[in-house]
């Protein structure tokens, strides 16, 4: 395929518009931690643990401070030969391909010919991994690495920076292989788990740490006392402590389920309690500063077991992304309990078929909005505990929904007190040292992607969640921040493949992406990864084992930057090959997942696509017992059609954040008090107020508002695109893009979609353009009286082609097509 054929999601080719500047700061705004961290240089040892309990010093990527890119030149490495072909099905990774032209054209989104893969399933090689489900065992393997040379036929300008890549792919190979040599395969090594923390067998109870800088340590909890001296913990040579207490002489555990635990290490920083890294439960006890540690064993009869088993992938994602806290009409932090009985049927109901729920790793601060991770195993204690996570996730899955995880491995919390900051009381241990190892913008930690223990823990720490939770997938946060030592601050990203691979990019963490992609989709091929990623990296939602990064989606954040952009002009500025342009524009074979609008929008200091459009009216004139306004009208309208288009043509996957499809009111604030930054200078607190940290459904449900219109036409759109599947349609063409008519038509599949912007122009006798000939009729109208619209249109009209073609399509049909309005036609026969 030729080199103009391709678009590059965000970015684009060489001196495409750069869709998004990388020092956006995202959500983290007035986000200080109130805990300090500990500062002691110290350089641990890589190291791993054998699967024969050997244990051996690894290398397995750039130490911290360096950053190991060639770029241009070889190393002189080559990666290792590999007989198996592994190839990818087009059915998986079609994407559009996009052959963009000048406005009042045309846009063809036709579907490329690649390489038909048939990847061959032979064992030999592979790490076979017997998993059982809730439905019953069934095998489950590893593929081992692919050849990686597939991306050079996909996309040929990326032979320019084969040096680059072929070294990312042979550092990918090495660590498998060490894997498989030193640690058992995969499976073996992702579950760290079993032998790292706390495991009880029948004897009692075995607790192992990894704390290299630790000079000494000791287990203590309610169990002893507290007392340092009562089980102290042996170190070996790599830096790995370790006790076992045997059960008491009455055969129960030495430590109680529900008993607080932490580990006092004399460290170079001093002597400090630290919650286990490995803990699967922490609380906060009321009127207490930091978290306690949670030995959480709950007899048999206690522990939540599934029931149902968890859906399929579904061809087209529909994602609704929620917070639990937040998820209440009322001024407090819900629980999984409530969310479960009251917030999962409602986004059944709405049509979605994912759920996508943020915060769920433990955080000491609750402002962070789950951000700032403390401890990575356990789920927040504020909404409930482990058992009513589970039921929750069964719940979701009884009603067929996918849940997604939004898992944060992008950075850790500085907060010492609680989390891995300063865990052994040095600087660097689970993080890289100095400038690097902190996120300047976040005020966090990043981790040292090429120490082996620190692949050990987020790989284990991913299967977790699969394992013990039966999550359906990730979302990862914040993939571009740790793609690149700028973490994208500062950045903006044009297309130029010199921004993507290059000494800026830090390969120790593309190459854990495309170990966690590996492993995910290997023990769960059902499983889904989405990455967050701003700079349009090529190769990122390709697979692995053709050379790519993994991710079945990218997040395409360009989108709603687009609209935020629109919105702050005038309707007379939009540009309709512009929004075409930025909603199409993405990678040939690489998905997307799309989104109007996310939890980044909501948040103070920011306003929701609703709040742009309508302002202060939103509080005064949305009872329908009350005259409307221009700024209501125009909002109500514009806010359905930005979200159809969105949908329509932005992805094979979609995404709303709970509220927003009904407008929401209120923007996010965190409860939260005054604060004085290391600057000095003060931020005002807000009285460590609820009042903005929850949903008002009970707006969206009134009948008797306008926000009841839009979320009528919101579930309107989910069960129109569940019907005919759309956004995956394999036919895909834009047809029209009229600059001064406003107007924008294309097909997806036998759809027919016709978006009018302008602001007063209607028009009769429209002449559309369709492949399919025959009766079309309304299937979906913007303007209807249900949706909070005029009821312009008549759906009882037939529309019958004639063969007159118009806009290069060969068959085409007449609509009126009323001023900002939105409507889809489907063909009767």
């Amino acid at each position: 395929m030729a080199a103009s054929a391709f678009a590059v999601s965000g970015a684009g080719l060489a001196g495409a518009p750069a869709p998004r500047s990388g020092d956006t700061d995202r959500r983290r705004r007035g986000v200080e931690l109130l805990f300090g961290r500990n500062k002691a240089p110290c350089s641990p040892r890589a190291v791993r643990v054998g699967a024969s309990g050997r244990r051996v010093a690894v290398r397995a990527g750039g130490a911290s401070g360096e950053v190991m890119i060639p770029d241009g030149e070889s190393d002189g490495m080559t990666p290792p030969s590999n007989d198996r072909s592994v190839q990818f099905e087009s059915d998986d990774l079609e994407v559009p391909l996009i052959d963009d032209i000048e406005d009042g054209g045309e846009d063809t989104i036709g579907s490329p010919e690649a390489s038909q893969v048939a990847e061959e399933a032979d064992a030999e090689g592979m790490s076979k991994v017997d998993k059982e489900s809730c439905t019953g065992e069934r095998l489950r393997v590893v593929p081992q690495p692919g050849n990686g040379q597939q991306i050079y036929e996909i996309d040929p300008m990326l032979r320019d920076f084969k040096y680059h890549l072929e070294y990312r792919y042979s550092l990918y190979r090495r660590i498998r292989s060490d894997i498989d040599q030193h640690e058992g395969g995969m499976d073996a090594f992702s579950r760290g788990y079993e032998k790292f923390g706390f495991n009880r067998s029948a004897e009692g109870i075995t607790y192992r740490e990894w704390a290299p800088g630790a000079h000494s340590a000791a287990l203590v909890g309610d169990f002893n006392n507290w007392d340092p001296n009562a089980d102290r913990m042996s170190k070996d040579d790599l830096g790995i402590w370790e006790i076992f207490l045997p059960n008491n002489a009455d055969g129960s555990p030495p430590i109680p389920h529900g008993s607080r635990v932490k580990v006092r290490m004399d460290t170079p920083s001093g002597i400090k309690d630290s919650i286990p890294a490995w803990i699967k439960y922490s609380v906060q006890a009321p009127g207490d500063i930091p978290y306690n540690g949670i030995y959480y064993d709950p007899p048999e009869e206690e522990k939540y077991v599934f029931k149902h088993p968890q859906p399929k992938r579904p061809k087209s994602l529909r994602i609704y992304e929620t917070h639990v806290g937040m998820s209440s009409p009322e001024p407090k932090i819900n629980t999984y309990a409530n969310f479960r009985d009251e917030v999962l049927p409602r986004i059944k109901k709405l049509g979605y078929n994912a759920v996508q729920i943020m915060a769920v790793q433990e955080h000491s601060y609750y402002g962070s909005f789950g951000y700032h991770v403390t401890n990575f195993f356990a789920p927040s204690s504020r909404f409930g505990t482990p058992e009513d996570l589970k039921s929750l996730i069964d719940r979701a899955h009884e009603l067929g929904l996918l849940v997604l995880m939004d898992v944060v491995h992008s950075h850790a919390s500085s907060n010492t007190l609680d989390g891995l900051n300063g865990f052994d009381g040095t600087d660097t241990h689970y993080f890289h040292g100095g400038s690097r190892g902190h996120h300047w913008m976040w005020d966090s930690r990043v981790f040292n992607y090429g120490n082996w223990e620190v692949i050990r823990f987020l790989l284990s720490n991913a299967r977790w969640w699969l394992e013990e939770y039966k999550f359906d997938g990730f979302r990862f946060d914040g993939a571009t921040s740790m793609m690149y030592t700028h973490h994208g601050l500062q950045m903006v990203f044009t297309g130029n493949y010199n921004e993507y691979f290059g000494f800026a990019t830090d390969v120790d963490a593309v190459v854990y992406l495309m170990l966690v992609n590996d492993l995910i989709h290997g023990i769960y091929p059902e499983a889904v990864t989405i990455g967050e990623d701003v700079s349009g990296m090529p190769t990122f939602a390709l697979p692995v084992q053709v050379g790519g990064v993994g991710f079945d989606y990218r997040l395409h954040m360009a989108v709603a930057d687009k609209w935020i952009e629109l919105l702050k002009g005038s309707d007379e500025s939009w540009k309709m090959g512009d929004i075409v342009h930025t909603l199409t524009n993405r990678r040939w074979l690489e998905k997307c997942v799309t989104y109007a609008e996310s939890h980044d929008q909501a948040l103070v200091g920011d306003k929701t696509i609703a709040f742009w459009l309508m302002d202060k009216d939103m509080y005064d004139f949305m009872a329908l017992d009350r005259p409307s306004t221009p700024n209501i009208d125009r909002g109500i309208a514009l806010h359905k059609m930005i979200r159809l288009i969105t949908m329509g043509l932005g992805g094979e996957g979609y995404l709303n954040f709970m509220g927003n499809e009904f407008g929401h009111p209120e923007w996010i604030d965190f409860p939260r008090g005054p604060q004085v930054l290391p600057s000095g200078k003060f931020i005002p607190g807000n009285n460590n107020s609820y009042d903005k940290c929850r949903r008002r459904f009970d707006l969206g449900d009134a009948e008797y508002l306008r926000y009841h219109g839009m979320q009528q036409f919101d579930q309107a759109m989910q069960h129109l695109e569940e019907k005919y599947g759309f956004m995956t349609s394999d036919h895909q063409y834009v047809s029209r893009k009229h600059e001064e008519d406003k107007i924008i038509v294309f097909e997806k599949g036998n759809l027919v979609f016709v978006f009018n912007f302008h602001w007063s122009n209607s028009y009769f006798d429209y002449r559309v353009g369709c492949l399919k000939p025959g009766m079309y009729k309304v299937v979906l109208d913007s303007d209807a009286g249900l949706f909070g619209g005029f009821g312009r249109i008549h759906h009882t009209a037939e529309h019958f082609t004639s063969d007159c073609q118009h806009d290069n399509r060969p068959h085409s049909f007449s609509v009126y097509t009323p001023s900002r309005t939105c409507v889809v036609y489907a063909p009767m026969n």
